[in-house]
């Protein structure tokens, strides 16, 4: 086979035949929609009916676009090497996803992602062709880095002062836009105010960021021209400024890591040009950070054009003296560095003793930014989380934590795992305290959880072998003939090592570079032929009669789901603006119709139902709720919302022991949700209380009993929260809380316990002798005390002086046979 031949900045494709208008619109398209797709939230993990229809929308592109490769492909398709196989592969990840189905916790999520892996495999296949073809390749490395780049300037508007400015520019094509403002381009939090841009979230813009850096370095040194080194010397400092606004200290750990991982695929010149360009940005980047972070605080709370002006001449300064800078060292000191150089390049280890020495450099840096005062030249909040950076810290405990939990999921359901997006639903059933993320943190073991072990060793054999094959044909070949498969490389590994530590992959947008960039590898790494029989004609055209026919099926399922989400969002829209029942209910039942069970059609039109029940006691209502409810969990078993809804139900039947039963049977669900145990202990103390009206013992003491074991988890959670380190945030409130101690202390002296009950309820007793809930606990404690012969004097002193009734109303208790 005959190695491919380069040209000075790109590859020359093995298929070297002429760019037809055909292929050129296909790559027009799909540069297109790798434009669109950031800026559209429903690509995303969601579970928002209003965030659904992009994420529908993106895989119907997908399987056009995928349609449009086989009628380009149909006559010329040949399985003729080994990186053609990853074209088959590619299309079993779908498959994997479909197979999780059969066991999915959530089916919603599962199709979802079904969706999600379909669109993955799409682009791929589409890139990995598409690439071969040395215009196109170039065309679609400059869309992505010019992407990038309006990304980055449209965070740095937010930042500035800018967001309407910034809301108005993609207003149009995005429904992301409230109020004029790209939602969630900034976050505040315990941090301070965070750059998040497109992403809402700061730590995966972080990881795009370093993604970016690190290709704008490479753009930069690889270019000949002197425009391309004034234009990516000029964007690294908005890049650099970018991700300390982001204050993700994954980021700046993952960063450095990256970069000496990149650092040994380059020759010695290049390694040095890259650090010293990535040291002209950083310093200039450290130095206006300060003012231009508290200029955008500042802004973001009181605009002022001098300020945003002062802002701008800060960022845009240092940009071009940063350009400036570059395109001197590209123009002067490149060329001296390859002179004295290039010899040194045929030596053993030769490019080693840079990264090495970086390693030590790197080290040293960190010394002196975490552990000394060198770090007071950043902004307050920047050197406060630089300060924290420690395996004690919060985050780092909690992302520990995470990962036991995990395994715990993995261990009950190790071979096909849980269905996509699993995690979601399953979480609070393993969780080791009531922590806020509904996401693992590392892709990886998420991607475990939801596929089990045989779908993670297909996934995982995928990109480790276009990673072993592409290394291990760089190392054979000279560099330059790998230059553009470089360039997806670092988007590829930048994006996937940071997903050690995060959940950057559930934003669909960041899977997309990341399978694209696999596909920019895979054009060229070193790839053997295959024997003739991969060949056959029955191969090849059953490999493609297999893939259009599974693009026909995601094609048809997309239009429906769009027509249902449609649907759905038209039924949400009416409901504040409409009364009539047959108007609210058409579109949800075309909604449903669609997508049986679909959670947030079904609340609403259940709802509906109930609403119109509660008015007219028509049972037929009633029971169209159950049906609804009924059919939805059998897809949907963890949706809390659902069976809060199924609880609403039974309430109107006046079968308040199945509400009970309810949360009772769902409680191991939700160990963490202390409304949850709230309300199931109450209701328990509400049954039994009807059970001991009636005389019935055994009633009563299951009721009691289901109660108190409600009241023993919390106990229980409450003591083991103690055992986190102090560093470790708790997460979530739980705790034993008035209403808690006050219903369990009344199911204690119900069942004569009083002394425990006096116990309990003490605890709970605060110095509010205003609150109502507070006067009933020392109600009852005082009774508690009372009947078992003690009292405290102090206590019904200030029960009596908030409320002289409070005599008659504990003697009242007393009085009662229990």
């Amino acid at each position: 086979m005959s190695k491919p031949v380069y040209g000075k900045n790109a590859v020359q494709l093995k298929h070297n035949d002429r760019s037809t208008g055909v292929v050129w619109l296909l790559a027009a398209a799909f540069i297109l929609f790798l434009g669109w797709a950031p800026f559209q939230r429903g690509l995303f993990n969601s579970q928002q009916l209003i965030f659904e229809k992009p994420l529908f929308v993106s895989a119907l592109l997908c399987c056009l676009m995928l349609f449009g490769w086989v009628g380009l492909n149909y006559k010329k398709f040949k399985l003729q090497e080994q990186s053609d196989l990853l074209v088959l592969a590619a299309f079993m990840l779908p498959i994997i996803y479909a197979l999780t189905l059969f066991v999915a916790v959530s089916h919603f999520s599962a199709m979802n992602m079904l969706f999600i892996q379909t669109m993955y495999a799409a682009v791929f296949i589409i890139s990995f062709y598409l690439l071969k073809q040395k215009q196109v390749n170039l065309a679609v490395q400059q869309a992505i880095l010019s992407i990038a780049y309006i990304i980055v300037w449209f965070g740095l508007l937010n930042w500035l002062g800018s967001g309407k400015l910034a809301g108005s520019l993609v207003g149009w094509f995005t429904n992301e836009v409230v109020n004029g403002t790209y939602n969630g381009a900034l976050i505040t939090d315990s941090n301070g105010l965070r750059l998040t841009s497109i992403f809402q979230y700061a730590n995966t813009y972080a990881a795009f960021l370093m993604a970016f850096l690190f290709v704008a370095l490479f753009a930069l040194v690889r270019s000949k021209m002197g425009y391309g080194w004034l234009i990516h010397g000029f964007m690294l400092v908005p890049i650099i400024v970018s991700m300390l606004l982001t204050l993700s200290r994954g980021g700046l750990v993952m960063m450095p890591v990256v970069f000496i991982l990149l650092l040994l695929f380059l020759k010695s010149v290049q390694q040095i040009l890259w650090i010293i360009h990535l040291g002209i940005s950083g310093l200039a980047s450290l130095i206006i950070a300060s003012p231009v972070t508290n200029l955008g605080i500042s802004l973001n709370t009181n605009f002022t054009s001098s300020s945003a002006l002062k802002g701008w001449s800060y960022l845009l300064g240092a940009s071009l003296l940063t350009a400036g800078l570059s395109w001197a060292v590209q123009r002067y000191l490149a060329p001296w560095l390859r002179g004295k150089l290039d010899g040194e390049n045929s030596r053993k280890l030769n490019g080693m003793w840079i990264p090495l020495s970086s390693v030590a450099l790197v080290g040293i840096i960190a010394f002196l930014l975490i552990g000394t005062g060198v770090r007071s030249i950043l902004p307050d909040h920047i050197e406060v989380r630089l300060e924290n950076i420690n395996f004690k810290q919060h985050s780092v405990l909690e992302r520990i934590t995470f990962y036991k939990d995990a395994v715990k999921v993995i261990k009950d359901n190790p071979v096909l795992g849980i269905g996509g997006d699993g995690w979601q639903a399953v979480f609070g059933q393993y969780q080791n305290n009531p922590y806020v993320s509904h996401q693992v943190h590392n892709f990886f073991l998420q991607y475990l959880i939801e596929v089990g072990i045989v779908g993670f060793v297909v996934f995982m054999s995928f990109i480790l072998f276009i990673f072993y094959k592409y290394i291990r044909g760089y190392a054979a070949r000279k560099q330059d003939e790998f230059s553009n498969g470089f360039f997806y490389l670092i988007i590829a590994l930048s994006i996937l090592v940071h997903s050690l530590l995060d959940f950057n992959m559930s934003y669909a947008f960041m899977g997309i570079l990341v399978f694209l960039g696999l596909a920019g590898m895979a054009v060229v790494m070193d790839s053997k032929p295959l024997r003739r029989n991969w060949n056959k004609a029955g191969v090849r055209y059953g490999y493609l009669a297999i893939l259009t026919a599974g693009a026909v099926f995601m094609l048809v399922l997309s239009i429906n789901y769009i027509s249902s989400n449609n649907a759905g969002n038209k039924a949400r829209q009416l409901f504040s603006v409409s009364q009539s029942y047959d108007e609210l209910k058409a579109p949800l039942v075309k909604a449903l119709k669609i997508r049986p069970g679909h959670p947030e059609s079904t609340i609403y039109l259940s709802s509906l139902d109930q609403q119109v029940y509660s008015q007219t006691q028509n049972e037929q209502f009633l029971e169209e709720s159950h049906t609804l409810l009924t059919t939805a969990l059998k897809r949907e078993p963890y949706d809390k919302e659902l069976l809060k809804q199924l609880v609403s139900y039974y309430d109107l039947k006046n079968q308040s022991d199945l509400a009970l039963k309810v949360y009772h049977d769902n409680a191991t669900k939700y160990n963490w949700d202390i409304d949850w145990y709230s309300t199931l202990i109450s209701r328990s103390l509400m049954q039994g209380e009807q059970a001991l009206n009636l005389k019935d013992d055994a009633a009563k003491q299951e009721y009691f009993t289901i109660g108190l074991q409600a009241y023993d988890h919390v106990t229980a959670g409450v003591e083991h929260l103690k055992t986190l380190p102090p560093e470790q945030l708790q997460g979530n409130p739980f705790s034993v809380t008035p209403l808690i101690a006050l219903n369990a202390g009344k199911i204690k002296f119900m069942m004569g316990e009083v002394q425990e009950a006096s116990d309990i309820l003490k605890q709970a007793l605060s110095a509010d002798y205003a609150d109502v809930t507070n006067r009933e606990i020392a109600r009852w404690y005082l009774a508690a005390l009372k009947k078992n012969g003690g009292q405290d004097q102090a206590v019904h002193d200030l029960l009596i002086a908030a409320d002289a009734q409070e005599a008659a109303r504990i003697d009242e208790i007393l009085a009662k046979q229990y």
